[in-house]
């Protein structure tokens, strides 16, 4: 349903329109001319415009100057009974989407309606492509030194090149999204729309009509034909993300687009065709969960052509100093003030976290941490309460012993580092702040020490007993 303005000084023809339309399920505003139009438009913006050429005083073509002098950027359909081509070029040459030739029918006008409605949607919809496809820095992908890193853009590269399916997985907050968007850009179809549909946002039969489209009446609330992201994206790239939540019916229409490159909108029986590439993102082992039947075997086959897996931010230790430098740059940036610097102690901290939230948790830590720091250095202090190592506020030492206090919390926080990497000596001294050596030796230290203790427990227990 469609807010539509009519304008022209003949009340029989405004009234005639009027209940063709409503009929349709729009809203009609009428206006004998096309000042007061303007006017009411201005304050109550509309959908669609349909004004007759010529009135007295502002006529259709002024109209359409003043409409676009003003920003509307509303489309516009000419009525004219003074059919010639000279008019019909004049009319689009200062902005109609078309015109009309009075009399008509009201089935010809009730398709023109539909196919200025359905043109304007189509340019908001790539206006908000352009700016979401704006969001996508490919820099932000790109930002790391380490071996995962370097690996990662070489097959980014490679499978950018190919045609085939791509399928990127890994936790929450990796950068799949990114990762996608980069291999769009970097393919043959770089030039060519990329839409992203996020398959958790919405229930399985509005995904249907989203990816496919509808016909008009399909279900309640179909008034108009409308593309689907296939059609629309059709030469392009679409970017399925958390695919796992995909229904098991639609996922067996899904496998028939990727396989045969048809479909048919809700509603039609009419086959369409589209050459897209898609590229499907998922946060879940889908391996098992294909194996307990929550995702189709032959659409998982068909989608992990060229599967691309990107690693937990605990596994890129080495690239956090440089990811930080990055969102404190970008901070400064956003701000318009001079880059935050980090103390030592805050990088080990943020070196030894586990990062359940990947790189946009640290994208978030390091913009809060600009925003709330009173100075220009950010603290161990300021960065603790945010991270899952702080102290138990009710026994902030725990069981050290009185007279050892320092051995033993470097003990304890040495033991806890080594939990949290797996027993990793080079990840875990680096985030310590030491060397892999004098990791070693400690370790060594307080082996010799419980052994000694075993000893001393033994030969007491042996005494004892005789």
């Amino acid at each position: 349903m469609a807010r539509i303005c009519v304008v022209d000084d003949e009340r029989i023809l405004r009234e005639s329109l009027a209940a063709t339309l409503e009929r349709d399920d729009h809203t009609v505003c009428l206006f004998d001319n096309g000042a007061a139009a303007l006017a009411a438009i201005r304050k109550h913006p509309c959908d669609l415009v349909l004004t007759d050429l010529k009135m007295p005083g502002m006529d259709g073509i002024a109209l359409i100057r003043e409409l676009r002098d003003s920003g509307l950027d509303v489309p516009v359909v000419m009525m004219t009974a003074f059919a010639a081509i000279d008019t019909a070029v004049e009319a689009i040459r200062f902005g109609a989407f078309d015109y009309v030739q009075k009399p008509f029918q009201a089935e010809k006008i009730l398709v023109t309606v539909d196919r200025a409605l359905e043109h304007a949607r189509l340019q908001r919809d790539n206006e908000a492509l352009r700016t979401s496809l704006a969001d996508f820095r490919v820099d932000r992908v790109l930002v790391g030194e380490g071996a995962s890193i370097r690996r990662l853009r070489e097959q980014m590269q490679r499978v950018a090149m190919s045609h085939d399916t791509v399928l990127i997985t890994g936790e929450s907050g990796t950068g799949k999204e990114l990762v996608a968007s980069y291999i769009h850009r970097a393919s043959p179809r770089g030039q060519r729309p990329m839409l992203c549909l996020n398959c958790a946002a919405l229930s399985s039969g509005l995904l249907e009509s989203e990816l496919f489209g509808h016909e008009r009446g399909a279900f309640t609330g179909a008034d108009r034909v409308r593309k689907g992201r296939f059609e629309i994206a059709d030469g392009g790239t679409l970017l399925l993300d958390e695919i796992s939540e995909m229904e098991l019916p639609l996922q067996a229409k899904l496998l028939r687009v990727l396989q045969e490159g048809e479909f048919e909108r809700v509603g039609s029986s009419v086959t369409k065709r589209a050459d897209v590439r898609v590229i499907a993102t998922s946060n879940r082992d889908l391996d098992k969960w294909v194996s307990t039947k929550k995702f189709r075997a032959d659409l998982y086959y068909r989608l992990n052509v060229l599967p691309v897996v990107l690693s937990p931010l605990r596994d890129r230790i080495e690239d956090i100093p440089v990811l930080v430098e990055h969102f404190l740059a970008q901070a400064a940036t956003r701000s318009a003030t001079a880059r935050h610097r980090i103390d030592p102690a805050a990088m080990r901290l943020l070196e030894g976290y586990r990062w359940p939230g990947n790189v946009r948790e640290l994208e978030n830590i390091c913009r809060r941490a600009v925003t709330l720091c009173s100075g220009d250095t950010i603290s161990a202090k300021l960065l603790q309460p945010w991270l899952d190592v702080v102290p138990d506020e009710r026994d902030p030492f725990g069981s050290l012993r009185d007279g050892r206090m320092l051995e033993d919390m470097e003990r304890q926080l040495i033991e806890r580092t080594l939990v949290r990497f797996q027993g990793h000596r080079a990840k875990s001294a680096k985030a310590l702040g030491m060397g892999v050596r004098t990791l070693g030796l400690k370790l060594k230290q307080w082996r010799e020490e419980a052994s000694m203790q075993q000893d001393r427990t033994a030969t007491a227990a042996y005494v004892q007993a005789s």
